[in-house]
């Protein structure tokens, strides 16, 4: 890894330490008594205070464009800051978060450069994308949210759920079908919607198992400028995509980083606990599981930066990677943590330790962003289709 990768580990690694950790106890606490509330695990003081000290560690717009304010060190240092954060179980994310910076990156053109782009790459504003549906998860070919043209102006109608940070949001990138016919084929279209836009609405939430809590959203005759058009009329599905492509990059950073928290945890406890008169070192299954863990870890690791590398030099489509990366990160994961729990015993699955609420937020991820089996489903019908890939023209 380049030598300026390596300090960013390390400075972030630093920081994780000092300001993160120090704050799991807490955030346990609060995950175990919000029950269907929705505020955050991060209150907004503290949330503020690390945002500051973020800042001032260098770790703010990291892939942000130099042009736009930022670092410009591209989508492989995004990656190895996400996963030496998520050592820690602090769901802090310094600004801008980077699917999103894509998308708007790709396609912003205009006066929609100074309203949206340039505040969510400084941090000043926050976006969420309203994808989802009730008969549309997985299969977002099948949303039903419609935007019709009617008198010069775009009409939206149509609702959404499991729209993470809705409430929390500024804008929305919205996707509607605009093309009954077409559809994903040439009638899908991508909005940018204002949060407190007339006939917007955000009735409900849906209280989850670790620190996720997604909301539902409601488009009531919702009209839209032809400013608000994100890309092109009918284009939207491909970036889209591609967004959650790099969504999926996310995950598996995050994966990685949870895991090597699991295996150092795992490695101290088999280094210093004894059973029946011997450490846990020194019994075999032990071992393996070090071992299988660490082999599993790497392979994961090596897959997600190929991925980083793919999105750094512009690729224009990399959505069987990003179906590969959260397919084999978030399962990693599980496993991982599972056995680190198992050399725990008891203490494993207590609130005295970070594990048992690793292993909820790695089941979780095994869903968001597409299940397992619809990532598998991906990959297969690309390479029945297509064949294997030319490793030559990488």
């Amino acid at each position: 890894m380049p030598e300026a990768m390596g300090m960013i580990r390390k400075s972030v690694r630093a920081f994780v330490k000092r300001d993160l950790m120090p704050l799991e106890a807490d955030l346990i606490a609060r995950e175990a008594a919000r029950g269907h509330d929705d505020a955050p695990l991060l209150p907004a003081e503290i949330d503020r205070a690390l945002q500051d000290k973020a800042r001032d560690a260098g770790l703010w717009g990291i892939d942000v464009p130099v042009e736009m304010g930022g670092q410009g060190f591209g989508a492989l240092a995004r990656v190895v800051i996400t996963e030496e954060l998520r050592r820690s179980i602090v769901p802090f994310v310094p600004p801008p978060d980077s699917p999103n910076l894509y998308l708007l990156k790709e396609l912003c053109v205009g006066p929609q450069i100074d309203k949206y782009l340039l505040p969510y790459a400084s941090g000043v504003k926050r976006s969420c994308i309203a994808l989802s549906e009730a008969g549309a998860g997985s299969d977002a070919a099948a949303i039903k949210t419609r935007a019709e043209r009617r008198d010069g102006k775009w009409i939206l109608n149509g609702s959404k759920m499991w729209i993470s940070n809705a409430r929390r949001s500024d804008f929305m990138i919205v996707v509607a079908v605009t093309d009954l016919q077409k559809r994903a084929r040439g009638g899908m279209t991508a909005f940018l919607v204002d949060r407190d836009t007339a006939g917007v609405t955000i009735p409900s939430s849906y209280p989850m198992m670790g620190e996720y809590h997604p909301y539902a959203v409601f488009f009531d005759n919702v009209e839209l400028d032809d400013g608000q058009v994100l890309g092109e009329v009918g284009n939207a599905f491909v970036p889209i995509t591609n967004r959650l492509g790099v969504r999926r990059l996310d995950i598996a950073a995050r994966c990685i980083g949870l895991a090597t928290r699991c295996l150092e945890m795992m490695i101290e406890q088999a280094n210093t606990r004894s059973t029946f008169g011997s450490l846990l070192a020194d019994r075999q299954a032990v071992q393996w599981w070090i071992a299988d863990s660490y082999q599993e870890l790497e392979m994961v690791r090596l897959l997600t930066y190929r991925l980083a590398w793919r999105v750094e030099r512009g690729d224009k489509d990399f959505r069987l990677d990003g179906s590969m990366v959260k397919t084999q990160a978030t399962e990693m994961l599980g496993r991982v943590v599972d056995r680190a729990i198992q050399a725990f015993g008891a203490m494993g699955v207590s609130k005295e330790l970070p594990l048992e609420y690793i292993a909820r937020m790695g089941r979780v991820m095994r869903i968001v962003e597409g299940p397992s089996e619809v990532h598998r489903w991906v990959i297969a019908r690309n390479l029945l289709r297509n064949g294997l890939p030319d490793l030559s023209a990488a």
